[in-house]
């Protein structure tokens, strides 16, 4: 996991316009999300790409950030330049 990503990373780029997605499953996201979050769930994310704005950056978070490694890639595959995998939700839920 990179470093760089920290608390005043995601509020800087969420500030900037930055797109924040959650991509766990429904039931996950309801027990708890971060703020500003979108539920994306992974096996529904091929359906609901359209809705993410290419001209924004993402950033994407699961429970431990494999989930979101892997939309990353699919992501970037798509044409998508400013994609971050900022990685599990708890590192981030106190900011």
């Amino acid at each position: 996991m990179n470093q760089k990503y920290n608390c005043s990373f995601v509020k800087a780029v969420l500030e900037e316009g930055g797109q924040l997605i959650d991509v766990r499953s429904s039931v996950e996201f309801n027990q708890g999300a971060l703020s500003g979050a979108v539920n994306m769930p992974i096996d529904k994310f091929q359906f609901l790409k359209d809705d993410i704005d290419t001209d924004k950056p993402v950033l994407l978070y699961c429970r431990s950030g494999v989930r979101s490694e892997m939309v990353k890639k699919y992501l970037e595959q798509l044409g998508f330049d400013h994609v971050h995998n900022i990685g599990g939700y708890l590192k981030f839920a106190g900011c």
